[in-house]
């Protein structure tokens, strides 16, 4: 699922302090249509498995993981469309265990160095100026926006303002959970499940009150109703936030969603989906985008999380759907915490409300907020 040209990945790979590895290559890179057809045919779960994880570690002891990844519109510059996400900013012994994992992917026969993904090096690759267009650019006020120049500026300070505000919580408790590289063997077809998944299911199982879930993407199976129908008729509420029809950016997915919804809120579930302009995005996205475009950005949720009876708070990469629960490899931060439950959950209720999302009943749904074509897709 790399969305590159060959030819760029190729010239940051030659930075002489930057390697790139591509994890399960076959289906994308360096593969042409009827490579890619064949891999589909011949190893349908193998082509479909994907490194979902999203770590970025910094000196072996600066985490930060969550939904995010790298691209235009998961930090506000894409024009049309762009996500809320959610991430966790980890520091001490747990980001020890978040590079161990971060090895154990890199160190894996799936990971390939990337040249011997792609055979054509660029011609200049060997040139000392290659990468002046790039650095001409970055130099270049025009280029971004002041407040992120002046982020950057500030990031000394940026720290000892989070622990001012009271946002960083020490905690003995927080666990990273990650699946091993392959995820499972595939004995059981496409199912298997996995470390993420069996730690969801459990955190699940276990619920006393209130479990609050936020997923872009929400497909469940027979197991996954049954489970939330158990939870409901122990007592515990539970509401999930998705996306809408009018806010997705996956009608594939929706589809799913789509034809499974009656039979979820039958179990008891509250579902509510996102607006596409929802209030919050005026709080969240970059001030400077929203001011100089005619039309502003459909906003869409990505964000994955979970608090428990509001105290446990779990945010990763895992989607509510069974590409993440049995081919994605996944991981999580679980964080036994009341302060940071209940930081988590302040910003989920603001998304909770009428003007950032719609709830879902068996009488009503927004599908009907978008256009015929987009319905027709789905």
């Amino acid at each position: 699922m790399v969305d590159a040209d060959a030819e760029d990945i190729l010239m940051f790979n030659s930075h002489e302090n930057i390697s790139v590895k591509i994890y399960n290559p076959g289906v994308n890179l360096g593969k042409n249509i009827f490579q890619k057809i064949g891999k589909f045919a011949s190893d349908f779960r193998s082509a479909n498995q994907r490194m979902h994880n999203k770590t970025f570690i910094v000196d072996g002891k600066v985490v930060i993981t969550g939904g995010r990844n790298i691209a235009d519109e998961y930090f506000d510059y894409d024009h049309e469309y762009n996500f809320r996400d959610r991430d966790i900013l980890l520091l001490g012994k747990t980001s020890q265990s978040v590079e161990k994992s971060f090895n154990e992917f890199w160190n894996s026969e799936l990971s390939v160095v990337v040249n011997k993904v792609l055979n054509d090096e660029p011609k200049n690759i060997e040139s000392d100026n290659r990468f002046d267009n790039l650095h001409e650019y970055a130099c270049n006020p025009d280029n971004f926006w002041p407040q992120v120049r002046e982020r950057i500026k500030a990031l000394p300070e940026a720290f000892k303002a989070i622990e001012s505000f009271g946002d960083l919580v020490w905690l003995d408790d927080v666990n990273f959970v990650s699946d091993k590289p392959g995820k499972n063997k595939g004995e059981m077809g496409l199912g298997g499940g996995g470390a993420s998944t069996d730690k969801l299911i459990e955190l699940v199982k276990n619920a006393k009150t209130s479990i609050d879930i936020q997923t872009p993407y929400l497909i469940t199976t027979a197991l996954s109703q049954v489970l939330f129908n158990e939870a409901v008729k122990r007592g515990v509420r539970i509401r999930i936030l998705t996306n809408s029809l009018a806010s997705t950016d996956n009608v594939e997915a929706f589809s799913g969603y789509q034809s499974g919804r009656e039979d979820l809120l039958k179990t008891g579930v509250r579902i509510f989906e996102f607006r596409p302009d929802a209030q919050v995005r005026n709080d969240i996205m970059t001030g400077e985008l929203q001011d100089v475009l005619i039309n502003k950005p459909i906003f869409g949720l990505h964000a994955k999380t979970m608090v428990i009876d509001n105290k446990i708070t779990v945010v990763g990469t895992f989607n509510l759907d069974p590409r993440s629960a049995n081919l994605n490899t996944e991981c999580l931060v679980v964080v036994n915490s009341e302060d940071i439950a209940k930081g988590v959950t302040n910003g989920m209720e603001i998304e909770f409300k009428p003007e950032n999302s719609w709830e879902t009943t068996l009488t009503y749904n927004p599908d009907s907020e978008v256009n015929k074509y987009k319905r027709l897709k789905t």
